[in-house]
């Protein structure tokens, strides 16, 4: 598992499952964390720096040759969808438990990626056909697409390399600066410009391909409570969606990617406009943090599935056999400042969760572990699962209640004011929400 954290638990509980030895590597400011204790074996990789631990291909490779490890699993985040890693394991003769590393390089390049969705029926948002060469022509396509725009990074993500422009008066600047960004985060200067909708709605699509051209959608997650593009409350379904527009966009995706021959899990990411409009972002090439939801939905285990499908085990369902029951949410609990959502890291002096019946915290710390600096702050998913939006979004108030975290600051506040938000309580809400409660603080 060349992973840390709730993901690497997660992945150890799928593999145990199918009765598959593990294997853990840690840094040395993991060394007393859960996933190192429950893994059948445990590697130490390096110092804290992930640059020197869990970003550094040779020492993960040293760490599955010296364990005879058949398999790596990447996890979310670090190198999850680095295709030279990819590449790297497969080489080295272990399998690489995601798709294809030329898959996971056409997606991570945004341009080439929706010119690929294109192609088979999923479009983007009007913008520029390629990376954008010179100023003047970036400033021509702005100006054709009509203000405001959005500049993203070729190699983007996170929100990182991405500037909005509103007025052309801005627009070089802001493009000098996208491209300083880009190079600075990821090696790689190339920007494009795409229309900007104003209060947009993130959806997701899950789907599942085996290698025997088999590729199944499991419906979509409703993303939009983000803060400066990092997700914190995910559920499913979509309130925006009705079941025939799942269906239809569901099978347009499901084209797609059998056209490409992809192979694992996959999420591909849609931006719906104020028209109702869905228009295709970007795809990742991994397991998603929010996975959960889906899980809870469609009552399947995608760890275990994205295991045996590479294992080249064909997919054990249909499209006709996937059902949606429900309702489903999940808050991302941080350990930061639920004002200035700056990261509190410590040690957590109390730890209890909720239980009950439709409920599943995913987590890796118990009482007295530390949340070390070097990495995300992410603390625990409680997801919740019920018979309908309204009880489900009752179900995960109460549970946020009961949650004790003490030692680190943490979210839990900013979730239960989510929750109760009118907006949010009638389905009826975009990206811009989080930054309007925000504001009416």
């Amino acid at each position: 598992m060349a992973n840390r954290g709730e993901i690497a638990l997660r992945v150890i509980r799928a593999a145990r499952e199918l009765d598959i030895a593990t294997v853990a590597v840690y840094s040395t400011a993991d060394a007393d964390s859960l996933h190192v204790k429950f893994a059948d074996e445990a590697v130490c990789i390096g110092p804290p720096v992930p640059a020197q631990s869990y970003l550094h291909i040779p020492a993960l490779i040293a760490a599955a040759e010296i364990t005879a490890a058949d398999a790596i699993h990447p996890g979310y985040g670090f190198l999850a969808e680095n295709a030279e890693f990819a590449q790297t394991c497969i080489r080295s003769g272990f399998t690489f438990i995601g798709p294809t590393p030329e898959a996971i390089r056409l997606m991570g390049d945004k341009i080439e990626g929706r010119r690929a969705m294109a192609r088979h029926g999923l479009l983007s948002l009007p913008g520029s056909e390629g990376p954008l060469e010179t100023a003047e022509e970036a400033t021509r396509v702005a100006d054709e697409i009509g203000f405001p725009v959005i500049i993203k990074a070729a190699a983007g993500g996170g929100g990182r390399g991405m500037k909005i422009v509103r007025e052309a008066a801005h627009f070089a600047r802001a493009l000098d600066a996208a491209r300083s960004e880009a190079k600075a985060a990821f090696k790689n200067d190339a920007v494009y410009v795409e229309r900007f909708v104003e209060r947009p709605r993130h959806i997701e699509i899950q789907v599942a391909a085996d290698h025997h051209g088999n590729v199944v959608h499991l419906g979509e997650r409703e993303c939009s409570v983000q803060r400066r593009y990092q997700k914190i409350i995910e559920e499913a379904p979509s309130p925006a969606l009705t079941p025939e527009r799942r269906a239809e966009i569901g099978g347009r995706v499901v084209t797609a990617l059998k056209a490409l021959g992809y192979q694992s899990l996959g999420t591909v990411e849609l931006l719906m406009d104020e028209a109702g409009g869905l228009h295709f972002m970007e795809m990742n090439t991994r397991v998603q943090v929010e996975h959960p939801v889906t899980e809870m939905l469609v009552r399947r285990d995608l760890v275990r599935l994205q295991i045996m499908i590479a294992r080249g085990e064909p997919l054990p369902f249909t499209q006709d056999d996937v059902h949606f029951e429900g309702h489903a949410i999940e808050c991302r609990i941080n350990a930061e400042d639920p004002v200035r959502f700056a990261p509190s890291p410590g040690t957590i002096s109390a730890f209890h969760v909720p239980g009950g019946p439709g409920l599943r915290v995913d987590t890796h710390v118990t009482a007295g572990a530390v949340i070390p600096p070097n990495y995300d702050s992410l603390i625990a998913k409680v997801v919740v699962h019920d018979i309908d939006r309204e009880h489900a979004i009752r179900r995960m108030q109460s549970a946020l209640r009961e949650l004790v975290v003490e030692g680190v600051q943490t979210n839990q506040s900013f979730h239960r004011r989510v929750l109760a938000h009118e907006e949010f309580r009638a389905g009826r809400y975009d990206t811009t929400l989080v930054p309007r409660i925000q504001s009416e603080a």
